[in-house]
C-alpha cells in the first residue's frame, strides 16, 4: 500500500506515539465517552486515535465546520488523517467495475476545540455548565481548553491531559464542581512542575482531592466541596498505598497549598486585567 504526500509523516505520528506509550492515554478519551454525536465517531479508529493524538475531542474540514456555523481561529494549524486513494478498475471475474483502494493521502483537519461559533446540536446545555465554571478564565489563561465528554458509571469523572510537556486539555465527564477543581488542581500542580507521577498516584490524587476541596471552601462552595467524600476518595487512595490517609495529607500539604494559591493568584490577575 503506497502513501502519498504527507499520509507517511501522519504514519509515523501514530508510529512515534506507540513507542512512547501515549496511545493508552491518548485512545481513553475514545473509550470513555462512548459519544456517538462526534462527527468522527464514524471514521476509522486510526483516524480517531490521530484525532485524539492532536489533543482533540471530534474534528472536521475547514469547510465542514462551516457548514454547522462554526469558524477556524485565525493562525489554527491543521493536522492530517488518512484519506483512501481510490481507483476504478475492471473485475475480469465478474465483468463488472469495482472501486479499489491503492494507497492513502494526507487530509488536513481542525479539532472542534480549534474553532468559535454556534453550539453543536444537544451541546447548548453542556456548553452552559462550562462557561458557568468557577476559575475558568485560569485554565483559559494556561492555554488550557476545557471540555466535557459523555461519562458513565465506573470510568473516570474526568481527566487532566498533557501533550508532551505542555498542560493541553481538562475533561469533564460529570456536571460536578469538585471534579472540576480537582482537574484544576492538577493543572496547576503540572503548572509548577511538581506533578511528576504517572497514572493514578496516591501522592498527586491527594493533592488533587484535597486541592480541590480547599478551593471550593474558599470561594464559599463548602457544600459542592464534598469534604466527607473528598476524605473517602483520599482515604482509598492511602490504604492502597499502605499508607495512613492523614499522613498523605500532612506529606503533600505544601505541594497542595502552592498549587491552590497558583491558582487564586492568576485569578487575581485575571481580574485586574479585566477591571483595566
Amino acid at each position: 500500500m503506497k502513501f502519498y504526500g504527507k499520509a507517511e509523516e501522519t504514519g509515523q505520528t501514530i508510529l512515534q506515539a506507540f513507542q512512547s506509550g501515549s496511545v493508552p492515554a491518548a485512545l481513553a478519551p475514545l473509550f470513555i465517552t462512548g459519544n456517538q454525536e462526534r462527527y468522527c465517531a464514524c471514521w476509522s479508529w486510526l483516524n480517531q486515535l490521530l484525532v485524539a493524538l492532536h489533543g482533540y475531542s471530534d474534528a472536521r474540514t475547514y469547510n465542514g465546520w462551516q457548514e454547522v456555523k462554526r469558524q477556524v481561529r485565525k493562525g489554527e494549524k491543521a493536522f492530517c488523517i488518512f484519506e483512501p486513494v481510490r481507483t476504478t478498475v475492471h473485475d475480469t471475474t465478474t465483468g463488472e467495475e469495482r472501486m479499489l483502494v491503492i494507497g492513502y493521502k494526507a487530509g488536513a483537519r481542525f479539532g472542534i476545540e480549534q474553532t468559535d461559533g454556534e453550539p453543536l446540536p444537544g451541546n447548548e446545555e453542556t456548553q452552559r455548565f462550562v462557561d458557568s465554571l468557577p476559575l475558568l478564565t485560569v485554565a483559559q489563561t494556561w492555554g488550557i481548553r476545557v471540555t466535557t465528554y459523555n461519562g458513565r458509571e465506573g470510568s473516570a469523572h474526568g481527566y487532566f491531559r498533557t501533550v508532551g510537556e505542555e498542560a493541553e486539555a481538562i475533561a469533564l465527564g460529570v456536571a460536578n464542581l469538585s471534579t472540576w477543581a480537582h482537574e484544576l488542581v492538577h493543572a496547576a500542580d503540572h503548572r509548577l512542575g511538581n506533578l511528576k507521577e504517572t497514572g493514578q498516584h496516591w501522592r498527586s490524587e491527594t493533592v488533587a482531592e484535597l486541592g480541590g476541596c480547599i478551593l471550593l471552601h474558599m470561594l464559599g462552595r463548602p457544600t459542592e466541596a464534598d469534604s466527607g467524600g473528598a476524605w473517602e476518595y483520599v482515604k482509598r487512595y492511602a490504604q492502597n498505598a499502605d499508607i495512613d490517609p492523614l499522613n498523605a495529607c500532612v506529606e503533600v500539604l505544601n505541594r497542595t497549598c502552592q498549587a491552590v494559591s497558583l491558582i487564586m493568584q492568576t485569578a487575581g490577575e485575571v481580574t485586574t486585567v479585566e477591571a483595566i
